[in-house]
């Protein structure tokens, strides 16, 4: 039977207003808003003065408050206030991606202690209920790699500098003025939200824990006409796609990189603000998931799921990290790049195992090859700093350098 909730809300902007909406006009469930914490004084809000605070404390050690939504930007006082409230016996919805993948293990310890349940849904994959997905369908089934678009904004422009052939510039701006892309878009365009999410969406399909530092993300602000007109010419569209892969010695690996996808991938069709997650099932095969990621609406019927599910007693059980406790994360791979550079120097930078195509044109130069993933972390900085492309071809990932042959040979054949 489900218990009646009593939320202390924390942020009262896009998604915080939408859940107020939606929790007052919905039929088939209750929930009441006790207080919502607000952080301007000054601001005017369209509801009474009385239901506000600015005292976190007033939500947090008020015993009539039995869940607590937090729906903040700042990730470490979100941290702070989730944490707090775990300890003090009370379930938690967030919507915090950063804050979730930056303390994931702190998180799952401090729930089996005081023996409550944190749902963040909302945290990865905007409308995809891919960690429910994750938790109940493949709960017993091995999962081989998940890969797919993270992020809304990034996809927005990617499908318009190859559908409409606008520059990278002009396709930011556009998602900017639609309320896609904030002002400072650093986080999607480099790869970090998209990031944080892999690192979630890890554990609850391998089991493993691992941390921002140690994932590696490149972006797609260094995406020129030039590598736009190269997909275009092979058939291809860009992606910014992570992927989470398990190798063939108990480890797994965890990147985020722009893709070449071809119309052979379920994610070739999933453009504008949506996004699409591919998870390859042991027995069931590839499970293709589509929904919209970008936009405060996707992400409030995810907050709403979660408190729907918590008034049932859901909990995630982290059978994965129970299962697989034995895996562990690893950089030690070798990924097949196009990389687009300048120099000879560039290239002498990523020491490619093997090239297996190479292009020299003045203004214009390009190699296709097997890389090191963790040489590619190191020389992050570099990339970024001289404006060098950097994407994925094909799906080969290994982590045995004597594998590589093997790959490049299989690929000619089918070719």
């Amino acid at each position: 039977m489900a218990t009646t909730l009593k939320i202390g809300l924390f942020g009262f902007g896009c998604v915080g207003q939408g859940l107020y909406h939606v929790l007052n006009n919905s039929k088939g469930f209750k929930a009441d808003i006790v207080k919502i914490a607000v952080k301007n004084k000054s601001k005017e809000r369209p509801l009474e003065k009385s239901l506000f605070t600015f005292d976190k404390y007033e939500i947090l050690d008020n015993p009539e408050i039995n869940v607590i939504v937090e729906l903040i930007d700042d990730a470490d006082e979100a941290f702070n206030i989730v944490s707090y409230a775990l300890s003090k016996g009370k379930h938690v919805v967030t919507a915090n991606k950063k804050m979730v993948a930056s303390h994931l293990k702190e998180l799952y310890d401090l729930q089996h202690k005081y023996n409550v349940s944190l749902l963040y849904e909302a945290s990865s994959c905007g409308s995809i209920p891919i960690i429910r997905t994750l938790e109940e369908y493949f709960d017993n089934e091995q999962v081989a790699k998940i890969t797919g678009i993270f992020n809304g904004t990034t996809n927005y422009i990617l499908t318009k500098t190859i559908s409409e052939k606008l520059s990278y510039e002009d396709a930011l701006k556009q998602a900017q003025e639609k309320g896609f892309a904030e002002s400072d878009p650093t986080n999607d365009v480099e790869g970090f939200d998209a990031k944080y999410k892999a690192i979630i969406i890890a554990l609850h399909s391998f089991g493993v824990f691992s941390k921002p530092e140690e994932v590696l993300n490149i972006g797609i602000t260094a995406l020129s006409n030039y590598d736009i007109n190269y997909a275009s010419e092979k058939g291809y569209k860009i992606k910014l796609i992570p992927t989470i892969k398990k190798l063939d010695n108990d480890q797994i690996s965890i990147f985020v990189l722009p893709k070449f996808v071809d119309k052979n991938n379920h994610l070739f069709s999933v453009d504008n603000e949506f996004n699409g997650v591919i998870v390859d099932g042991e027995f069931s095969g590839e499970q293709f998931l589509k929904g919209k990621g970008a936009g405060g609406h996707p992400t409030g019927a995810a907050v709403l799921s979660d408190i729907s599910a918590l008034s049932y007693g859901y909990k995630y059980e982290y059978k994965k990290h129970e299962q697989h406790n034995y895996l562990e994360f690893t950089n030690d791979v070798f990924v097949k790049i196009y990389f687009r550079y300048n120099t000879e120097i560039d290239l002498q930078k990523l020491n490619f195992a093997e090239i297996t195509e190479r292009y020299s044109g003045g203004e214009y130069n390009y190699v296709v090859g097997y890389v090191s993933l963790q040489n590619l972390i190191d020389n992050r900085p570099y990339l970024l700093k001289n404006k060098l492309f950097v994407a994925i071809v094909g799906d080969e990932i290994t982590n045995k350098k004597a594998d590589i042959l093997k790959l490049n040979k299989t690929a000619s054949e089918k070719a």
